[in-house]
């Protein structure tokens, strides 16, 4: 027997078994995340095991752009601006009505506090189980380094059968290392309340046709996440009169990026028609109006949307008039 040979173990593992566990554990381990400071932005991608996706981030807008929300706009911002000087600061969450400017809000507040260290890192409700390993990556960093991070999830908002906001309740609070100095979360949903309150827990809770020893706890379970939000933003619907004004402020801010020549042709001749109180011609106020009648209602989204429309009309018949 040669004595670079080595006798094989009677306990070793079969080597299709061996490989089935070192994928089992890929998929199982979240790789090692790390974060370069000058990087304005990031997105989780991949699941448990993926990783940061450093973003390409456009800047154009900014907070004098939202309007119709300036009471949100200024708690916000002073809370912000709190977080960055190193000041106590708290939680986010925004609720009510789509397309009022929730998540545009985010956005305007990294053109605005990017140089001042402001970043941003977007994650989907489905991996909050890596906001703990995203926590412990931004503690990581040098002390010296003098960015903060504002972790973002957009449309948060979870079943009854979902664990995964467990470990976001961790983090907002509860856990030993929770108070930190670094990192925020921001969050947007359409629901104040982030988990389902059902109408059956308070009817078999009158009825006494609850199984529950304590049946209060489950309603309290139902509450006890967006209490951890320190600051609460509620988004209404708007009126018409701001609709008509946001129209108007991005069909100008629109209208500058457009050249001269099309603008001669196209938006100028309309704007010589009747103008009304909103600076809007008739014309432009009627279809404005019909376009969030057909929509089923009046937001910022749905303004910019609008604008988005008319001035991309405008220009394609500038520029067949031209042919």
């Amino acid at each position: 027997m040669s004595s670079s040979s080595k006798p094989s173990s009677p306990y070793a593992l079969p080597d299709p078994l061996l490989d089935l566990l070192s994928q089992y554990l890929q998929q199982q381990v979240t790789p090692t995340i790390e974060i370069d400071p000058e990087q304005l932005a990031y997105r989780w991608v991949g699941g448990r095991t993926g990783h940061l996706e450093p973003l390409v981030v456009n800047l154009f807008l900014s907070l004098d752009d939202l309007h119709g929300i300036d009471t949100q706009k200024s708690k916000l911002v002073q809370n912000t601006r709190q977080f960055l000087k190193g000041y106590p600061a708290n939680h986010v969450l925004m609720t009510g009505t789509r397309g009022a400017g929730k998540s545009s809000l985010i956005r305007a507040l990294l053109q605005a506090y990017h140089s001042e260290g402001l970043r941003i890192i977007e994650i989907a409700r489905d991996d909050l189980l890596v906001l703990d390993k995203i926590r412990a990556a931004i503690n990581a960093l040098p002390a010296d380094c003098n960015c903060r991070y504002v972790v973002y999830c957009d449309d948060l908002s979870f079943n009854g059968q979902d664990e995964s906001y467990h470990t976001l309740k961790s983090v907002l609070d509860g856990s030993l290392d929770s108070e930190q100095d670094k990192l925020l979360v921001y969050a947007t949903s359409n629901r104040r309340h982030l988990l389902p309150q059902l109408m059956k827990d308070n009817v078999n809770i009158y009825d006494g046709q609850t199984d529950e020893v304590n049946p209060y706890e489950t309603i309290d379970e139902t509450v006890s996440l967006s209490d951890r939000f320190g600051v609460w933003l509620s988004f209404y619907p708007m009126n018409q009169q701001t609709y008509l004004q946001i129209v108007q402020h991005y069909l100008s801010l629109q209208q500058a990026q457009i050249t001269e020549s099309i603008v001669d042709n196209s938006i100028d001749s309309n704007i010589d028609t009747e103008v009304n109180d909103n600076g809007l011609p008739e014309d432009i106020r009627a279809d404005a109006l019909q376009w969030a009648s057909e929509r089923g209602g009046r937001s910022g989204r749905i303004a910019y949307q609008f604008s988005r429309y008319w001035i991309g009309q405008a220009q394609l018949k500038a520029a067949d008039n031209q042919l």
